[in-house]
């Protein structure tokens, strides 16, 4: 691959087209940025937002007590309520986890709810019929009593589950008028000023905005109450300075880049982002994104948070170190035989060790079977090698083809420098220049550097757009699940079985 030097930004010259930051409003005595809060302050919004993170544990106590007095509201004379109970809820809970229904919500309503609610409830206790047998009469038997109880019971659920919800909703509401929150908007066009000015006029969704992150925006109203507080790095600062754990982006940002980057630090650094687009459209995603959700009309879905602060990051992580440590055992032989022929055919040096860039930018050791000895060390840092180097062999050429010269990266996986599904790793100085190049490119480094990733098993592997693979890397980022790494690696294993060389 040949790399246009030209065309690569140079570390300290500005983007072509850049403009300087509106700040004659700035200036003005009533257009400063708020002083910084006291601490009682501060105090008082972390234990408002500690309370109104308590929403989730008040939502699953509620849905509790609805299986526990329900089960026992419609027992029979023969029936088992705390085995009914103990039969649903391992079934429900984890329906209404994965559906969305423990999430905070802009806009929660009982009403919204409810036919998720039904819908679970119903597949919850399909589920637990199938072991009546084990639960010693814990249903209600067959025949018209039978399933009238049953009947009874599913009502009974949804209903009291949609009246705790109705309760928990309202007591939400309350405290959100008494305790509104400090938020940023991300956007100072003329969308983030309408999300302004709907905050607030609606106490009810307990948030209070205190300025614009902008890099370069439009000018706003001379009465505009709210201030541009800067670009992406005011962010941190202002931040800590008043205690903000919310930010809402919206559509029409001056330097859209430089928006996505600022969304990315915000959930980095721990702040739930709301995300409200420009099309109203968008709204229509509600009925396949549990995170869909509206602010006064306007449509806004909540980003995740990160991958590596999700619960299923700790399963990924074991599963990494029960997959490499038994593969290493299993294919033994296989490395044994790689290593001779390597040996044979290339002399002494069988591994190949190379400096990569993995979490954070951290750089690391990765290992390969050597398939080309570089001329020196700076060749093999800064020289792009693709598969038709004239100097490769017949077995570097299979070991390349058929991927076998990556196994021993499992080594890597277990040792935690990798993963075995990620963003590829490349080498520090190829970092650099991608970075400048494409400015989302840094940005694949959130997580571990994997063994294959999503742009690997799209054919995106050596002499390919790099720009097409930071976004392909950056969209397993930001989708990620256990089950799409279940994915790619088996879509990475029908591309073994049939290679076309990288």
């Amino acid at each position: 691959m040949t790399i246009d030097h030209e065309s690569v930004p140079r570390p300290g010259r500005p983007a072509a087209g850049g403009r300087r930051l509106a700040t004659e409003l700035l200036d003005r005595p009533t257009r400063r940025p708020p002083q910084t809060r006291s601490a009682a302050q501060l105090g008082r919004h972390r234990r408002a937002l500690r309370v109104a993170g308590l929403l989730p544990v008040a939502l699953l106590v509620v849905d509790l007590l609805a299986v526990g007095a329900g089960s026992i509201g419609c027992a029979s004379a023969r029936a088992q309520p705390l085995g009914a109970a103990a039969a649903l809820l391992p079934i429900l809970l984890p329906l209404n986890l994965a559906g969305g229904l423990y999430r905070t919500r802009m806009s929660p309503s009982a009403l919204d709810e409810l036919p998720a609610l039904i819908g679970r409830v119903a597949v919850a206790l399909a589920f637990a019929i199938t072991l009546s047998d084990c639960l010693g009469g814990a249903w209600p038997s067959g025949g018209p009593a039978g399933w009238a109880r049953l009947l009874a019971l599913l009502t009974a659920l949804v209903t009291l589950a949609a009246l705790g919800r109705a309760v928990v909703y309202g007591l939400l509401r309350r405290l959100r008028r008494r305790r509104p929150v400090p938020v940023l908007v991300l956007g100072a066009g003329p969308l983030g000023q309408r999300i302004a000015s709907t905050l607030r006029e609606h106490p009810e969704y307990g948030m209070r905005p205190i300025g614009y992150l902008d890099q370069d925006p439009v000018l706003l109203p001379a009465d505009s109450p709210l201030p541009v507080l800067g670009g992406r790095d005011a962010l941190e600062r202002e931040l800590r300075r008043h205690g903000v754990v919310r930010l809402i982006a919206t559509a029409g940002a001056a330097d859209e880049q430089e928006a996505a980057g600022a969304m990315r630090e915000a959930i980095r650094l721990g702040c739930q982002v709301w995300l409200v687009p420009g099309l109203r459209e968008h709204g229509g995603l509600g009925s396949a994104g549990r995170a869909a959700d509206h602010l006064w009309g306007y449509p806004c879905l909540r980003l995740s948070r990160p991958p590596l602060r999700r619960p299923g990051w700790l399963v990924k992580r074991a599963v990494d170190i029960l997959a490499a440590g038994l593969g290493l055992l299993a294919i033994s032989p296989l490395l044994a035989a790689c290593a001779l022929a390597v040996r044979l055919d290339t002399g002494p040096g069988v591994l190949f060790r190379q400096q990569r860039t993995g979490l954070d930018g951290r750089v690391f050791t990765l290992l390969k079977f050597r398939t080309l000895r570089p001329s020196n060390e700076h060749e093999s840092a800064t020289h792009w090698n693709i598969a038709q180097d004239h100097r490769m062999s017949a077995v570097g050429r299979l070991l390349r083809r058929s991927s076998l010269d990556e196994l021993p990266q499992l080594w890597n996986v277990l040792r935690g420098d990798m993963t075995l599904v990620g963003p590829r790793p490349e080498r520090p100085y190829f970092v650099m220049r991608f970075s400048q190049a494409y400015p989302e490119y840094a940005d694949r480094h959130r997580v571990p550097v994997g063994l294959t990733g999503l742009a690997q098993v799209n054919g995106l592997r050596g002499d390919t757009s790099i720009e097409d693979r930071a976004r392909f890397d950056n969209h397993y980022i930001e989708s990620w699940s256990l089950w799409q790494d279940v994915k790619i690696l088996l879509r990475t294993a029908a591309l073994m079985l049939r290679p076309d060389g990288s």
